[in-house]
């Protein structure tokens, strides 16, 4: 505890837990909807409440039947069991991977409902006070490490093979380094999807480096990340 103690059995700290689980949960739910991103508010809540509820049920036990309760172990099976409704967020589209942020925020919802259900408030609040301002502040530094990094993943679709090699050939004479090449020809076509990691030299512009390479002979389509 900091500042707010809720750790001792009573009708009083139990309503507090309750109440701050479902403002916490909803809180982290309605900050991913704006976004149109997550279960939203209904489900971050009610899984706050639940994980709150399990530790709220456990310190019940050790209270009444002191010694048949493992409050631990009943944590432990939330933290573990709240993967389902992560995996149900995760959407695999295309050459794109959406929705691991939304699978990770329900995750630290079980953990404040965890922390409130067991008195720990305080920590709970800071808790969600940071997870949001990092999920606000964290694109916007992401977006400028990337910028300047250079790296990037590209998935081409080309051709053929000869014209995969002759890509591969000139982002070397470009300055690019290379450190992923995988072709996949899955389908049976002539035509094969090429995923590279290439890290562009600080001097060239990838918008506009781009913008050539897509038209670049050989080429059918080319999206970045």
């Amino acid at each position: 505890m900091f500042f707010w103690d809720l750790t001792a059995w009573s009708a009083e700290n139990v309503i507090w837990r309750v109440v701050m689980a479902m403002i916490l949960g909803g809180v982290i739910g309605i900050d991913r909807g704006v976004k149109r991103r997550g279960g939203g508010a209904r489900t971050d809540a009610a899984v706050c409440l639940g994980a709150a509820m399990v530790m709220i049920t456990g310190q019940y036990m050790e209270v009444r039947y002191p010694g048949a309760a493992d409050m631990a172990r009943m944590a432990s099976q939330v933290v573990s069991g709240v993967g389902f409704l992560g995996a149900g967020s995760i959407i695999v589209s295309g050459h794109q991977v959406k929705g691991l942020t939304s699978a990770a925020g329900i995750w630290v919802c079980a953990c404040v409902g965890l922390a409130v259900g067991i008195g720990f408030v305080d920590g709970a609040i800071l808790v969600t006070a940071v997870l949001l301002l990092g999920l606000h502040v964290l694109p916007f530094v992401e977006q400028k490490v990337y910028q300047y990094s250079g790296y990037m993943i590209l998935y081409v679709e080309v051709s053929d093979s000869k014209s995969g090699s002759a890509l591969l050939h000139k982002l070397q004479q470009d300055g690019c380094k290379v450190d992923r090449f995988e072709v996949d020809r899955s389908g049976g076509r002539q035509s094969m999807t090429i995923m590279l990691t290439i890290r562009i030299p600080r001097k060239l512009d990838q918008k506009e480096y781009l913008e050539r390479l897509e038209l670049f002979k050989g080429i059918l389509s080319l999206d970045s990340l």
